[in-house]
């Protein structure tokens, strides 16, 4: 489908929305057990760095309302937002999360290293890395000759490394189905865009590659929908890749316990004052929407994701021989 959404695309938009933060509110308490009165990232149930999505979750469910199962998406260290529209397993991806060997890698990857083959889903802690697999995946697509897409999130720092040009211009050159999404948050870690970007919009790069190129503007779940489907259409006729450059906001650090002494004073209340879910609901509700469709919906969401996290909370360690499966050299 291309063009305004429907309403029930707008339904499942908010409703995934919903979801998604709600995931990420669980995430929180569970991170800091064991890292208190001393944060010690080793510690706690949920070990290592963890980096949340909350106020990026528009870029997310705008472009995967689009998507197929069998259309592949490749993400960045954070992740859960595009995980979960594209509808990784929900259980599983908790599992994996929590380090149990129910999870989708058998508690091998953790939240960075997220793998779904059932809907073609992977993301990866190392910058950029996602862009060559998804170029390869709609290779891989316009060779067998079906419709199938692949579709790259990258955030705006990402646009500097040299993954970034080598990818788009090699989908350019193979006039390959993917799509480049940039979620723009301002900051690569705790360097903000103007002080390390040379162009103001990402989306102007779409010209050295001969490719579309789109900014979609105010974090608007509606606005990217409509580029969003624009763009994947465009890819399944055969026509070739597009980079979309869609504004967003990070709402929390880049990782849990970061101070954020980067932050210019008032910015993250200003964020949460714009936060695009209640937005969102608000202009869905203007809309014509019934206010107990958009609760039964809400809750819906969030009783999946506390079913999710029970069950990984329950869920089986690895047995400690498992630490030598899967490895090859």
């Amino acid at each position: 489908m291309t063009g305004a959404s429907n309403a029930s695309d707008r339904l499942w938009m908010y409703a995934t929305m919903i979801k998604s933060r709600h995931f990420e509110a669980l995430i929180k308490p569970a991170y800091f057990e064991g890292k208190s009165p001393v944060f010690n990232m080793a510690k706690g149930p949920l070990p290592g760095e963890m980096h949340l999505s909350d106020g990026q979750e528009p870029c997310a469910v705008g472009v995967c309302a689009h998507l197929r199962p069998g259309d592949t998406v490749t993400a960045t260290h954070r992740p859960h937002h595009v995980a979960i529209a594209k509808g990784v397993d929900l259980d599983a991806m908790a599992a994996e999360i929590f380090g149990k060997a129910s999870g989708l890698s058998g508690g091998r990857g953790g939240h960075m290293h997220l793998f779904d083959a059932r809907v073609n889903f992977a993301c990866s802690g190392i910058i950029a890395q996602g862009l060559g697999p998804a170029v390869g995946a709609a290779l891989a697509s316009k060779l067998r000759g079906d419709d199938a897409v692949a579709v790259a999130f990258l955030g705006e720092g990402a646009a500097n490394q040299g993954a970034f040009h080598e990818a788009l211009n090699l989908a350019s050159v193979w006039k390959v189905p993917a799509i480049f999404v940039i979620e723009d948050n301002a900051y690569g870690i705790s360097v903000s865009k103007r002080d390390c970007t040379a162009v103001e919009r990402n989306a102007d790069r779409a010209a050295a590659y001969a490719m579309p190129g789109h900014f979609v503007a105010g974090n608007d779940a509606d606005a990217v929908h409509t580029i969003a489907g624009e763009a994947i259409a465009r890819a399944r006729r055969g026509e070739g890749p597009s980079l979309l450059e869609i504004e967003t906001c990070r709402l929390e650090g880049h990782f849990m316990g970061d101070a954020e002494g980067y932050r210019p004073e008032g910015e993250v209340e200003r964020l949460k004052a714009s936060d695009p879910i209640p937005a969102y609901r608000a202009r869905l509700l203007a809309d014509g929407f019934e206010a107990a469709d958009l609760d039964r919906t809400a809750a819906e969401a969030r009783a999946a994701v506390d079913a999710a996290f029970a069950f990984a909370r329950a869920a089986a360690y690895p047995d400690p021989e498992e630490a030598f499966t899967h490895v090859f050299a």
